[in-house]
């Protein structure tokens, strides 16, 4: 039987949640969410009075939980996950026996189901977008917001990325952007074509004219000429875009997310090669590439089935059927 550790004068756990905190992160993990969860349940712990770590029961662990109400499922199953993830990290590190974690996953019975822009719902956003007025406190507010949407709608980008991308990120020689500091600390380049080359010269010579010569480390959306936009103030926006243009939502999605035109970009991508009479499968990991996802498993969430798909793999499978049911009747 392994030895009962006694709790040291910096909390329980303390020094084990820095170690996994280091170790995710030096795998790439930013794990800004699950830190915040794992301080949680130190604090409860201390409040709890546990001085050892033999006193962290399954009971004790289930308690936290319930500490921590969670109204959907995936909330509460990424909770859980955190706090599954660091015990099992602890049991490997020879902290406890086998981890304390039993409980299980709540099934998410209400999944979302995103909205997919389509080319003509996606030109009536962007065109509402461009049609916004300057305000005090935000200039340039519509080409603003038209360049983001289109970066995002366009190539794919998250919002946060599109929001941090300065002047010198931009190479137009080459037609290449730079994303930095993505969800998984590795950078990587977006190339884009003459249609958006058109339109981040556009907005560069516009920015230019009204907040003058800029430096190459400066943020390319500003409503002041220097601090970058918040990709909340870009979501809030959206949202207002969203709703002024009474957009119908079809039965079963969600209302718009700013997220979804990522979603519309990556369906977008397996219709036109569905259309193209290209196999998908044999090109999601450079799908995945673009995107800066780590696993092409992450890439094939973002596949929702649309009718505009269903149409295309029908068409397809009745190509590849319709030989052998001729050869059939042949028979």
């Amino acid at each position: 039987m392994k030895p009962v550790r006694q709790l040291g004068a910096s909390g329980l756990l303390a020094d084990a949640i820095e170690r996994f905190l280091t170790h995710k992160r030096a795998v790439g993990r930013k794990y800004t969410t699950e830190e915040v969860a794992l301080r949680l349940l130190e604090r409860f712990l201390r409040c709890k009075g546990v001085r050892r770590l033999e006193k962290i029961t399954p009971g004790m662990i289930d308690n936290f939980l319930s500490s921590r109400p969670r109204k959907r499922p995936r909330s509460y199953n990424h909770l859980l996950g955190t706090v599954a993830r660091f015990f099992t990290w602890c049991t490997e590190q020879d902290l406890f026996a086998r981890s304390p974690v039993q409980a299980r996953p709540k099934r998410n019975t209400g999944q979302r189901i995103p909205f997919i822009f389509d080319r003509s719902g996606a030109r009536k956003l962007l065109g509402a977008a461009r049609s916004l007025k300057d305000i005090p406190r935000a200039r340039m507010r519509g080409k603003t917001y038209h360049a983001i949407l289109a970066l995002l709608y366009g190539l794919g980008l998250r919002v946060g990325e599109a929001c941090r991308l300065c002047l010198k990120d931009i190479d137009f020689d080459r037609r290449l952007l730079v994303i930095r500091q993505t969800k998984f600390y590795k950078s990587r380049l977006v190339p884009f074509g003459p249609k958006m080359e058109g339109l981040l010269r556009e907005y560069i010579q516009a920015r230019g004219s009204i907040f003058g010569a800029a430096e190459e480390g400066t943020p390319l959306f500003s409503f002041t000429g220097q601090e970058p936009i918040e990709p909340t103030v870009v979501s809030r926006g959206f949202r207002e875009l969203v709703t002024d243009l009474g957009i119908e939502v079809p039965p079963g999605c969600s209302f718009p997310r700013l997220h979804d035109l990522r979603h519309a970009f990556a369906v977008g991508t397996l219709l036109r090669w569905y259309r193209a009479g290209v196999n998908p499968a044999s090109r999601l990991l450079k799908l995945a590439t673009f995107l800066g996802h780590v696993d092409p498993m992450s890439t094939a969430t973002y596949l929702t089935i649309t009718s505009a798909l269903f149409q295309e793999a029908n068409r397809r499978f009745e190509a590849f059927t319709q030989p052998l049911l001729a050869e059939g009747i042949s028979q």
